[in-house]
């Protein structure tokens, strides 16, 4: 949302300040959670698509299932991408990224009496990448 309008919207004496989320809805719960912050004062109406206006019955329903169809495609979509990793993984195609760390070496410095921090500016890793590894408990 550009500057002018934010700063217009706080300075607006008529109820809070428009909703302009940074990702789409990602449920029905979430678009509902999502159009109930927008319509706290408002309505919302999807200028493209008429029948879309949560002023009226008819819009909700339009809404509803607009974002049920999105969420079923979707669901569509994460079902062939597990299924293809899958067939990647009987074929031996798919095995991850590589290991970049070498455990023992963090194991090592460890041993030596270094803290997490320590280690991790000597390997130029982060430290949680040493917690991860367990090494620096």
């Amino acid at each position: 949302m550009p500057a002018a309008i934010r700063s217009k919207a706080r300075n607006a004496a008529a109820g809070p300040p428009p909703i302009a989320p940074s990702w789409p809805a990602r449920s029905i719960a979430d678009l509902h959670r999502i159009i109930g912050q927008i319509t706290a004062g408002a309505a919302f109406r999807c200028l493209q698509q008429g029948g879309v206006d949560t002023a009226t019955s008819t819009g909700k329903l339009m809404l509803s299932i607009l974002g049920a169809v999105a969420e079923f495609e979707n669901d569509i979509r994460r079902e062939r991408q597990r299924e293809g990793i899958e067939k990647a993984k009987e074929r031996g195609v798919y095995r991850g990224r590589p290991t970049t760390i070498d455990g023992a070496v963090v194991a090592a410095l460890c041993a030596e009496g270094l803290g997490a921090t320590a280690i991790a500016r000597r390997l130029g890793i982060g430290r949680a990448s040493v917690y991860r590894l367990g090494a620096a408990e």
